[in-house]
């Protein structure tokens, strides 16, 4: 109850439209995150839950990502106390990184006409991106547009490399507030997406990928469905 929520921070990811939060714990910035609110309503989602879903397939699968943890928390928001779930994730901007995303960084330095997909294989980007577009499929994210990538800079040691995976809450179930909406929810259904690379079709942007093979330190067995 002592954290103080609002859109927008100073942090790794970018402000977005969910509440979120900060702290620091023995000199380590750690974020939070809250499910969709409603100020009448109250906190009506469950994004939390989905990064927590999300982060466990990635472990799986082998795929660097960041990290969350499901934390169980009475939250104060305009007066009022809710018990809730919230996310909380570490930092993943090393000392001396700056951030900025990847469709800022495309504007400034492309080459041409060339498409996001090649900007990112012409950066050496190309299978992490392959991957994403593979994960996003397999979990129906709505909401990898260009600030949900991120390029990390180094100016002094001259360094630059793309984030790991972040924000999954997008994800799954997520324009489901009821039983009765999840039980009517097409999984197979190919649904309009944000995306930055590619085209708005989740499905359609698979055949970017040349080589399929290989994708995933992991694969997926009967077992990891309980995790």
């Amino acid at each position: 109850r002592y954290l103080k929520w609002a859109h927008g921070r100073n942090s790794s990811g970018t402000a977005g439209t969910f509440l979120k939060s900060q702290e620091i714990i023995n000199g380590e910035k750690i974020y939070y995150k809250l499910s969709n609110f409603d100020s009448e309503k109250g906190i009506i989602g469950h994004e939390c839950v989905n990064e927590i879903i999300v982060d466990r397939l990635l472990e799986i699968l082998g795929v660097e990502h960041l990290t969350y943890q499901l934390i169980h928390a009475d939250v104060e928001i305009e007066d009022k106390v809710y018990d809730t779930w919230i996310c909380a994730s570490k930092d993943f901007k090393m000392r001396g990184e700056t951030k900025t995303a990847l469709d800022n960084y495309y504007q400034v330095n492309r080459l041409g006409n060339e498409s996001h997909y090649e900007f990112c294989e012409q950066k050496g980007w190309k299978k992490y991106i392959d991957t994403m577009l593979v994960v996003d499929y397999l979990i129906l994210n709505r909401d990898r547009h260009g600030a949900n990538i991120e390029v990390l800079r180094n100016a002094r040691k001259h360094t630059i490399r793309i984030a790991p995976l972040f924000d999954h809450g997008l994800s799954l179930f997520c324009s489901c507030y009821s039983d009765n909406e999840i039980e009517k929810f097409n999984i197979l259904e190919d649904k309009p997406c944000q995306n930055f690379i590619g085209s708005r079709s989740v499905y359609d942007n698979l055949g970017l990928i040349e080589d399929k093979k290989n994708l995933f330190k992991g694969g997926l067995k009967p077992e990891h469905k309980d995790v």
